[in-house]
């Protein structure tokens, strides 16, 4: 399936929305209109380096999203983009979609002269795994992440 992808605008927030919506049900985590607001305003800050891409079917219906952000790379003394967020819809999955999503990210690393893309998933997206073992194995490293109260 032929899709356009493009940075989200302020004017696609009714088409953003269902898509981030859907990562966070994906995850099984609960998304408040304040979380799902504050991260609307950083795709649009200017002074924030965070982005949003929206990927497009042929007739204009959203099928994904992929957010992204710079990240500092202290071993490399370099910054890196990191891909906070992949998602598509149910039904435009396995159709080239989030592939064409992680390439949209990997050529905005490459204009900006970062050295590579890094991201993040849960060790049983076994659907995703398939498509990231494609760009490169997987890393050894073990995620921990600690509440601060």
């Amino acid at each position: 399936m032929p899709a356009t992808i493009r940075l989200a605008t302020p004017e696609d927030h009714a088409l953003w929305l269902p898509l981030f919506e859907g990562y966070a049900a994906f995850y099984k985590t609960p998304l408040t209109p304040q979380t799902a607001a504050t991260v609307w305003d950083w795709i649009h800050d200017p002074e924030n380096p965070f982005w949003c891409a929206l990927a497009f079917g042929p007739d204009g219906r959203p099928l994904g999203l992929a957010q992204y952000q710079l990240m500092h790379r202290s071993l490399g003394g370099s910054m890196v983009c990191y891909l906070s967020d992949l998602f598509t819809t149910p039904d435009a999955r396995g159709q080239g979609i989030g592939r064409a999503l992680i390439d949209h990210v990997r050529a905005f690393a490459r204009e900006k002269g970062l050295p590579n893309v890094r991201w993040l998933t849960a060790e049983d997206n076994a659907t995703a795994r398939q498509l990231y073992d494609t760009y490169a194995p997987r890393t050894p490293f073990i995620l921990y992440s600690i509440p601060t109260t």
